[in-house]
């Protein structure tokens, strides 16, 4: 009988979740079967915003030193608590169809965020949410909280809560059927979401990416082109602009089919469009961009037009003092 496959995963609900849900498919993709391997982070031990904890890879480290230490085979991120730089010895070998990236406003009496009455408490533990919802409703009082799900809407929506309303990524509601939570499905316009937020990132050590076993096959079948391309192209807006997920940058790239009249097409069947904001903390000052570019369907010139596309999009925000408004420069 073959070794199940050891499957890393943080110990809350969603992380077991969604986990769950990559090794299910990982075994009915032809890897064998597996075992969920709980793997305890900083960001589980410690309280404190997400802040003052140190941002991204609060959620990771630990993730990937059981990967290199052969504790388990496969890890599942969430692919937004990804630090931007490459870790050596490890590779995202899959990154599954991606969840709605929107955020969700869940609040007391089905109240949206243009119904919220004037000066209601939201909650969020997120410096991007909060900088968006002072921008949208500067009359607003943003309360940050830390905690898992239950524990923030319970915020708002529980016997004693002390809030009107909670932000969180309708994703993880989703992957765990509290759908029913959401009052107000957030347009990106308004909230844009978190780079790579609703997409997953399945991690192995380097050598098994193409090494022809069950397991490398599997992952292969499990990847989504498409997903992978947007996590790429926000990734790298957020790479250029040497932001974390504590910072008030939001992107969002999807793909969008061309035509033959369109004049980027030039026998590109697709393009993927990027568009980011950076704001000031307190919401009061923004800047946008939105730019796109064509894709061939070679991976590997596809990948690097997305790079360069969030690359390009940072360089315009730069350009326009992304840096000083955000605080990235401090």
């Amino acid at each position: 009988m073959p070794q199940p496959v050891r499957v890393g995963t943080r110990a809350s609900q969603l992380a077991l979740t969604q986990t769950g849900q990559v090794a299910d498919a990982l075994t009915r993709l032809g890897a064998g079967p597996h075992e969920l391997v709980r793997i305890r982070t900083d960001g589980d031990r410690l309280t404190g915003s997400l802040t003052s904890l140190g941002g991204t890879g609060v959620f990771v480290t630990a993730l990937r030193d059981a990967l290199l230490s052969d504790r388990c085979d496969v890890a599942v991120h969430s692919f937004k608590d990804l630090p931007t730089a490459a870790a050596d010895g490890l590779a995202v070998a899959a990154v599954p169809v991606r969840e709605d990236p929107r955020d969700a406003l869940c609040a007391r009496d089905g109240l949206t965020l243009l119904t919220l009455p004037e000066g209601a408490t939201v909650g969020t533990g997120s410096p991007r949410r909060a900088a968006q919802l002072l921008a949208a409703r500067p009359d607003l009082r943003v309360v940050d909280i830390r905690g898992n799900v239950d524990t923030r809407l319970a915020r708002a929506l529980g016997e004693a809560a002390d809030l009107d309303a909670v932000v969180l990524a309708r994703a993880g509601l989703a992957r765990l059927g509290r759908l029913d939570a959401i009052s107000d499905t957030l347009a990106t316009d308004v909230m844009t979401p978190a780079p790579a937020q609703g997409a997953l990132a399945v991690e192995v050590r380097s050598e098994e990416v193409g090494s022809g076993s069950p397991l490398a096959l599997a992952l292969s079948l499990l990847d989504d082109p498409a997903s992978r391309l947007a996590a790429f192209a926000e990734r790298a807006l957020l790479a250029r602009l040497e932001a974390g997920c504590a910072a008030p940058i939001g992107a969002y790239a999807h793909l969008e089919p061309l035509t033959t009249a369109d004049p980027a097409a030039d026998g590109a069947a697709s393009s993927l469009t990027l568009s980011a904001v950076a704001l000031r903390p307190d919401g009061a000052e923004r800047l946008r961009h939105t730019d796109r570019t064509p894709l061939t369907g070679d991976p590997v010139v596809d990948a690097a037009e997305a790079t360069a596309l969030g690359e390009r999009v940072a360089e315009d925000l730069l350009a326009r003092g992304a840096a000083e408004l955000t605080g990235l420069s401090a």
